[in-house]
This record gives structure tokens, sequence and C-alpha cells, in this order.
């Protein structure tokens, strides 16, 4: 699951803080780099553990409501959305019932929360739609909770700042996140019961040896790539330029010169948006000129063996 867009979030997150900190230690510095890591797929199960939450919530009102129908004769309200096929099967999944043995923090603890959730859920129209179809089937199922999590989970600011409560570490994770719970619903099958694989944290070693590498390339060759930045910025004030700039050239340098196989249009198109997250607004536009022209440099003088794309 954990891709290289998280990957490069976190290691601008950690370069910097790197700096920042006293005691720069990179042994240190790498193992925060992997835990950070983790947590990002700690929010992905505990995102998915939200559909089981809900869900269980509305059981929880069903049985108010059908106590109160039975004392009062009238007809029972449908038990539909309650035992909804997929969600039952993501309350079942062996991993992500795990997962949640060995968390402190469960959705049982925000029960305000997941109490309004479901009832904006209920007000909506695709619950209403749900409930009057005449299709009964899991993939009816399926496709309600990935409509749910599309239009009403996903973008949610309510949710937004709780999970910013609930950990400095899900701050700028929840964007990537939400598309990998997306991708998760739309795998789910019917037959595979309790045993549906997740994704798993890493789709290979070399994702985590991508990390390693760029985190130690960016801090041990930091002196080299700021030279090139200051090389590069004649035409420009270096002196001047902000601190988080120079930690996102670093490391675009560092992808750059680390490995062959990325484009160089690729990293810096990259970074031009990570500019756009984390620093100046005129950041990105100054970041794009002086890593195009560092790149070409680079190619020109023979350090870099790539060519170079048009990128806007």
């Amino acid at each position: 699951m954990i891709n290289r867009e998280i990957i490069r979030i976190k290691i601008v997150q950690l370069t910097y803080a790197y700096y920042q900190n006293g005691n720069k230690n990179i042994d240190t510095a790498e193992k925060e780099l992997f835990f950070s890591l983790s947590k990002a797929y700690d929010l992905y199960n505990y995102l998915l553990l939200l559909i089981v939450a809900i869900t269980k919530e509305s059981r929880r009102r069903l049985d108010i409501a059908r106590g109160k129908a039975k004392r009062e004769g009238t007809p029972e309200p449908s038990q539909r959305f309650a035992f909804n096929r997929f969600a039952l099967q993501m309350e079942d999944n062996k991993q992500l019932q795990e997962f949640a043995e060995t968390q402190k923090r469960s959705w049982a603890d925000t029960p305000e929360f997941v109490g309004k959730l479901f009832e904006q859920i209920e007000q909506s129209k695709i619950y209403r739609d749900y409930m009057e179809s005449e299709e009964d089937s899991y993939n009816a199922d399926r496709e309600l909770w990935r409509r749910i999590y599309r239009t009403l989970i996903q973008g949610n600011e309510d949710l937004d700042a709780l999970l910013e409560e609930q950990s400095l570490y899900w701050n700028d994770d929840k964007e990537v996140v939400d598309t990998f719970v997306l991708k998760t619903i739309k795998r789910f099958e019917e037959k595979n019961g309790a045993k549906q694989e997740l994704l798993p944290e890493y789709d290979s070693e070399e994702e985590k040896e991508y990390a390693r590498k760029l985190f130690r390339a960016t801090i041990l060759n930091a002196d080299d790539y700021q030279r090139m930045m200051s090389e590069a910025s004649r035409n420009w004030d270096f002196s001047r330029l902000a601190y988080m700039d120079v930690i996102i050239m670093q490391i675009a340098i560092a992808e750059m010169m680390t490995f062959p196989s990325i484009p160089v249009s690729v990293s810096i198109n990259e970074y031009v948006e990570l500019a756009k997250l984390y620093s100046t607004p005129r950041s990105s536009g100054y970041i794009n000129g002086m890593l195009d022209a560092i790149a070409r440099h680079l190619i020109h003088t023979g350090r870099l063996l790539k060519s170079i794309e048009e990128h806007p």
C-alpha cells in the first residue's frame, strides 16, 4: 500500500525534522521514517474499521427502533443497511480483526462522531436509493459503501480534524490513504469471506529500499546537493530561499542522482507538487526552474546519465 507518493511526503517531513533536531543521528531518523510510514498503514486499517463502526451503530439503533415498533404495534424498520453483506464481511475480516486487537485506539472511543456520520449517511440520497432499490445483491451492498466512502467520508472535514487530533502522523496521509481504501472496497469478493486479503503494508521490498536509499542520500550528500543549488541560483538570490524549498530540492536532487529508472521529469513534477503543499505560494515556480537548470547542468557535465524530458 505504501507507495512513493507517501514516501516522498514522509521524507520531506522527516528531513525537515532532522535539521531542526539538535541531535542529528541518521540511524534514529531512519527509524522514525519507517515508524511514520507504518502509521500511514495504521490509518488505512483504521478507516476500514470505520465502516464496521458505522454498521454496528446502525444495528444498535435498529434494535431500539425494533423495540419501539413492537411496543407500538407498528411495522418493523428495514434491516437492510444494518446487515449489509459487504459491511458484515469487513467486520469478520481476519486481518482487520488482528489489527484491531493490537490497537489502543478504537472508534468506540468517539461514539458521537460515529453517530453523527451515520445520521449523515441515513439522510443522504445514496442511502435512500439503496433502501428503496429492488436489487438485493452483494455487489449492490459493496457499491453502496464505495459511494458512501467517496461522498461522505473522503473529504469529510470533521473526520480530517478528528484524525489530526488522534495522531500527528496522519496530518497529510488521509488524501492518499483514501484512494487505497476505495481500491480495497472495489477488490472485495463475497466468495473470499473473512479471508479476503487487504492491501499489504508494502507492495515489495523495493519500496522500502527506495525510502531508505532516498532518505540516506538526501542527508549524506547534503553539502554536494546544496552546492549544486547555489551554482544554479546565480540568477536568483539563493540566500533568501525558504528553508523548506532547500529541503525539497535537496530530496529531488537525491532522487534524480540515486534512481536511474525514475525519469527526471517525474522527479521534478513530484517535488514541485510537494512545494505547493509545504512551502510558499511562489516556491513551486522557483523550484521548477531551479531543478530544471540543475538537471540540465548535471546531464551536460556527465554526472547524471539521463535525458531530460519536457514537463509542465
